[in-house]
């Protein structure tokens, strides 16, 4: 795939005008660098001029010596490795960093990124690095090597992905390079075989362009949609491409008509401004298509107003909502409300007579380059701060961790398992919408769309959030579980009892990972006292004495199957039992006892009974699972209160082919219901699906198996 093929800001020639047109930053222009041999020690090697005068337009006083450096190492260490594309191996990280200079990385940055893939694939070590380029080059480096080792599709191991992520979260230069790096090779996956190209596609689009659009690198994300979008549509991709080509060749061009006549109010008013036209990237067009029909000409970009001040922003707003015919609906002032991912701009719209309407975009130079670039705009994050510009006291010291990399290091820190961890992020990444809603003391909280006043509790309080009794939204009295629309002001009542707990229901109205978390640690740190007594009376339990619910007669009127998978037993004439503490099914490693009356009483090896009963002088007795893998199992399931839930439950069991022989429901206690079945299983390999069915029905929020015997 040719980097032109996926260039929305060039998608044919261009002439009349449609040349007036400008690009965003154009990260496709150099995606590869010429070669030469061995650069010399006293001059810049010709292969990174290019990376060079991207550099110098973002830091024209910057130190170039690491940069020579580091291009003499990686080009020496990877001279001979080639890519599948067929070129030199080093074209790879060169054409990584230009991605980055281009975007105003600095040089630290840069110096890894010419390095990051020579403790991967080549003999130089992580001391060699450190020792020629010092300890920070030395972490950026050994960050993404790690990263290369992540596997960030459904498969991920939770807790590498865990360690992984907030081991690159605390640098998000780190993650920067990431991007980069995948970017590049999304520009040359065309070498590799389809199926492949569409397994990574879809990992970009489910893991990493998520990840680019909150740390706002809106340039890498853009461009990693349009690649995405060929790969995984391109029917629709190819569409998209000629609606865009063919409305560059039309001789009028209805958007270049309205930036003049903006420019003319803007000079008239002497507001200094540089208006542009920003063309869609190809998804932009796509969706827009989608959501309105047949496209008209200003469908195909925004006009970009440049100032220098912010003050000027408003200025700008003023003048063209005066002189010309505002779309007040389309009104958002997101300079004073930042997005979560450090956005900002003013965004308007004005409508001609004929009933096009374009979309205006008002922002600094500096927001605009912050727009694009997001956090690789800002530099060193360990650089201290000129005195004058120093933080005062109670604000973020570091600029590029945004509100959602401040968050996620702050949760995954609380979240009491990888699992949990990995399951919030996922649903934290599918949240591609935000709200900002106001304190009354002039505050914002940034928060998912969805989100209802428990979370809002959560992310203005943390963990004291527990002793909130209520909230006024926008003056009005509302329950805790109130959905929160963008713009609301919310006002959190807090309650005076220090020993104040939050309501096991809160968990079905929290919608962030903070709040779900806290909830959940504190309700696992105080267990009912039910859960007590069931815990105390599960660790007195002598097992010997442990019926299997498993192997009891089916209730009268119920199928008698064979009640249990088959076991095989190294004692002759004896009786087998599963043990009601662990209800053991294949193919859970199985270890047996001999108990009173000729029985071998089965328990899965890891279970706390098998450490007793060995204390206690009790000899192992082989047992192994035979051919039959049927089986019949006790699960318990805990949920809210809800209308119909029994009947969903019911209903997810049966099309998971579970025949139920009993079930017990127990009065609900605090809006909370237990529920266990002993189940009949055509096959025990179904188990982790029937119970991950389980648990997706609305209203359950944990699903395990048995410890004590059941109804």
């Amino acid at each position: 795939m040719s980097a032109e093929a996926t260039n929305p800001a060039t998608p044919g020639p261009m002439t009349g005008p449609a040349a007036r047109w400008r690009a965003r930053i154009d990260l496709r222009r150099l995606g590869r660098a010429a070669l030469l041999g061995p650069a010399t020690r006293d001059r810049l090697p010709s292969a990174i001029s290019h990376v060079v005068d991207a550099h110098r337009a973002h830091y024209p006083s910057a130190d170039l010596e690491p940069l020579r450096r580091a291009y003499v190492l990686a080009e020496s260490s990877h001279r001979g490795q080639m890519r599948k594309s067929g070129e030199p191996y080093i074209t790879h990280p060169l054409a990584v960093t230009l991605i980055l200079a281009e975007l105003g990385a600095e040089t630290t940055t840069l110096t890894a990124s010419l390095l990051h893939d020579t403790v991967e694939d080549t003999d130089v070590t992580l001391d060699q690095v450190g020792e020629e380029f010092g300890s920070e080059v030395r972490y950026l480096v050994d960050g993404v090597t790690k990263l290369e080792k992540v596997d960030y599709g459904a498969a991920a191991e939770p807790e590498t992905f865990r360690k992984m992520l907030v081991a690159t979260g605390s640098d998000v230069r780190v993650m920067s390079i990431k991007l980069a790096d995948r970017l590049h090779n999304m520009r040359t996956l065309g070498v590799m075989r389809p199926e492949k190209q569409a397994r990574i596609a879809k990992v970009t689009r489910d893991v990493l362009i998520p990840l680019a659009e909150r740390l706002g690198v809106q340039a890498l994300k853009t461009e990693l949609e349009d690649l995405v979008f060929a790969i995984l549509h391109p029917e629709e991709y190819e569409h998209t491409r000629e609606l865009i080509v063919d409305n560059a060749s039309r001789a009028d061009d209805p958007l270049a008509e309205i930036a003049d006549e903006v420019r003319s109010v803007l000079r008239e008013a002497d507001i200094p401004a540089e208006v542009v036209i920003r063309p869609r990237h190809f998804v932009s067009v796509h969706r827009v298509a989608r959501k309105r029909g047949q496209l008209r000409g200003c469908d195909f970009g925004r006009l970009l107003v440049l100032v220098n001040e912010d003050a000027d922003c408003y200025g700008v707003l003023g003048e063209l909502h005066t002189c010309m015919t505002p779309v007040v609906s389309e009104f958002k002032d997101f300079i004073a409300v930042p997005k979560f991912n450090l956005y900002q701009s003013l965004h308007t719209a004005v409508a001609r007579a004929d009933g096009q309407v374009a979309e205006v975009l008002i922002r600094t130079h500096q927001m605009h380059k912050v727009a694009e670039a997001g956090v690789v705009a800002l530099g060193n994050p360990y650089a201290p701060p000129p005195e004058e510009n120093a933080p005062a006291d109670g604000e973020r010291v570091d600029p590029t961790r945004p509100g959602w990399l401040s968050r996620l290091l702050d949760w995954q820190e609380a979240a009491p398992d990888p699992d949990t961890f990995w399951s919030t992020l996922r649903e934290d990444l599918a949240q591609d919408r935000e709200i900002t809603v106001f304190r009354p003391d002039g505050g914002t909280l940034g928060l998912p769309e969805g989100a209802t006043c428990v979370d809002a509790a959560y992310a203005q309080y943390g963990e004291d959030a527990h002793a909130c009794i209520g909230a006024r939204v926008n003056g009005r009295l509302a329950t805790l579980s109130t959905v929160l629309r963008d713009g609301d002001t919310v006002q959190l009542l807090m309650g005076q009892d220090p020993a104040s707990e939050p309501s096991r229901e809160w968990l079905e109205h929290a919608h962030t990972p903070a709040a779900r978390i806290a909830i959940q640690r504190w309700l696992a740190a105080h267990p009912t006292h039910e859960e007590a007594q069931e815990a105390a009376q599960e660790r007195a339990q002598e097992t010997d004495e442990e019926p299997s619910v498993a192997l009891r007669p089916a209730a009268e009127g119920l199928n008698s199957r064979p009640t249990t998978a088959d076991i095989t037993v190294d004692q002759p004439g004896a009786t087998v039992r599963l043990a009601g503490c662990c209800t053991p099914v294949p193919p859970d490693e199985v270890t047996g006892f001999a108990v009173r009356g000729g029985v071998v009483t089965v328990h899965r090896v890891e279970c706390a009974a098998v450490e007793r009963m060995k204390s206690g002088g009790r000899a192992e007795v082989d047992v192994r699972w035979g051919d039959t893998t049927e089986c019949r199992v006790t699960l318990l399931a805990e949920s809210f209160v809800r209308p119909h839930l029994l009947a969903d439950l019911t209903e997810a069991m049966a099309l998971e082919g579970a025949e139920i022989v009993s079930a017990t429901v127990e009065p609900p206690t605090q809006q909370r219901v237990r529920h266990t079945y002993t189940l009949q299983l055509p096959d025990a390999a179904h188990l982790p699906a029937l119970m991950r069915a389980m648990r997706n029905v609305p209203g359950v929020y944990d699903v395990s198996r048995a410890q004590t015997p059941g109804g």
